[in-house]
């Protein structure tokens, strides 16, 4: 593999607050569908997909035939909020395969094209609609790297980052935090928010996510989140979910709360949701709470041309029926290794976590998450871990990902589970 040498144009020139180029020390350049190639000629398969912003893979041919169609007929590139034919086309097809054969309405809101900035537009929007301050989210979230969102987070040494207070909103138990049974969570909760007396104002929203990406993988019963939900409509807080990293497919369905039977008032959407990997975030609003004055959430690049193209053609995938029992069929073959993996390395006092697509293994073993991910990028696999303490490896492969290289990653990863706990 490569040697440090190959990185230190990155040491040298780049600011110290690179991450990813320290975790995955060598020079990409190539890259198709699940595998990616450095400058050497060494294959990696990844199981890392650009922390969820490449579900459909790398250089998908349907997108990339479309985005050099689009730019070499001069189609328009930036454009602010201007009306175009590509953003024209994306909202129809967003609306025609994915909102309505859900029976789902939002309006769509392009925010700035970041997951922060479609939370930041979320918190924004709840506090006008309910005329409130204060809001709920929970243990482990994150929700983004600007102030608001950073607000919102859980993670300490995030937040410490702002450098200033990060107020206005008041941290909850996430699902099995403190307890396994929904009725006595749900108790603690409602004696905080749905009660006199506790000290704390009533939230203009909730914000959680299904499952915790960064927060370690932790997924909510189905029960808790509906729980959830009412205790929103209960005490007239919007419910907004954070989908950028758990939805478009990721979770197994193409929103994750699917499974649940929610209604949120306001979905936050980004990551994967230009398709080809491309800057693009959606905030998905229930059209009685649209009432934005024009401009009132603006940035110069909200929305991105060339992302409604390869957006668009993204969600092609998802007329199929088969696209999502795939997803499912495979989401169970992840599950079934890693169980296995727990079960035959008893070193690393390991616990499934995660659904679908979203995946690992959570080790009380002090830094052994951090060296399975070394050891198995070492055996050419890319994979990074989660939770605050890095204690989760988490397995993100493409949707796209066939069985030979789904099991050929599983193969290095079992590689770098035995060199990690020898």
């Amino acid at each position: 593999m490569a040697s440090t040498n190959v990185m230190s144009v990155f040491e040298e020139l780049e600011s110290e607050v690179r991450s990813y180029s320290r975790s995955f020390p060598t020079v990409f350049h190539k890259a198709k569908g699940y595998q990616l190639w450095d400058e050497s000629g060494h294959e990696y398969i990844d199981f890392f997909s650009g922390a969820g912003a490449l579900n459909y893979g790398h250089n998908d041919d349907r997108m990339k035939e479309k985005l050099i169609e689009y730019i070499q007929e001069d189609g328009i590139t930036h454009s602010l909020d201007m009306a175009s034919k590509a953003r024209k086309e994306f909202l129809e097809a967003f609306h025609e395969k994915i909102l309505k054969p859900r029976n789902m309405f939002y309006k769509v809101m392009f925010p700035g094209p970041t997951g922060t900035n479609t939370v930041e537009s979320a918190l924004k929007l709840a506090r006008k609609v309910t005329g409130r301050t204060n809001v709920v989210s929970f243990t482990n979230g994150f929700h983004g790297m600007t102030l608001g969102a950073l607000a919102v987070t859980s993670n300490e040494s995030k937040r410490e980052s702002a450098r200033v207070p990060l107020e206005h909103s008041v941290k909850m138990p996430f699902d099995k935090f403190i307890d396994e049974s929904v009725d006595t969570q749900m108790k603690y909760l409602r004696s905080f928010l749905d009660k006199d007396g506790s000290g704390i104002d009533k939230p203009a929203a909730i914000i959680l996510e299904t499952v915790q990406g960064e927060g370690g993988l932790n997924a909510a019963s189905f029960e808790w989140i509906k729980e959830i939900e009412q205790l929103a409509r209960d005490i007239g807080a919007l419910l907004i979910v954070d989908d950028i990293q758990a939805g478009v497919g990721r979770a197994g369905t193409f929103f994750s709360f699917e499974p649940a039977g929610i209604t949120p008032d306001i979905v936050c959407l980004s990551k994967s949701i230009g398709g080809y990997g491309l800057p693009l975030a959606l905030t998905l609003v229930r059209p009685e709470l649209d009432i934005w004055s024009p401009g009132e959430h603006n940035g110069t690049f909200r929305g991105n041309n060339p992302a409604f193209v390869t957006g668009k053609a993204a969600l092609e995938y998802w007329e199929d029926p088969s696209f999502e029992k795939e997803i499912a069929r495979k989401s169970d073959k992840i599950t079934d290794f890693l169980q296995k993996m727990i079960e035959k390395y008893p070193a690393l006092e390991g616990s499934l976590r995660g659904r679908g697509f979203i995946q690992g293994i959570r080790s009380d073993v002090p830094d052994l998450a951090e060296k399975v991910c070394e050891k198995s990028f070492q055996n050419g696999l890319i994979m990074e871990t989660a939770g605050p303490n890095d204690e989760v490896f988490k397995l993100f492969p493409p949707l796209i990902i066939d069985d030979e290289g789904l099991d050929e990653g599983l193969r290095r990863l079992e590689l770098g589970i035995r060199d990690a706990v020898q």
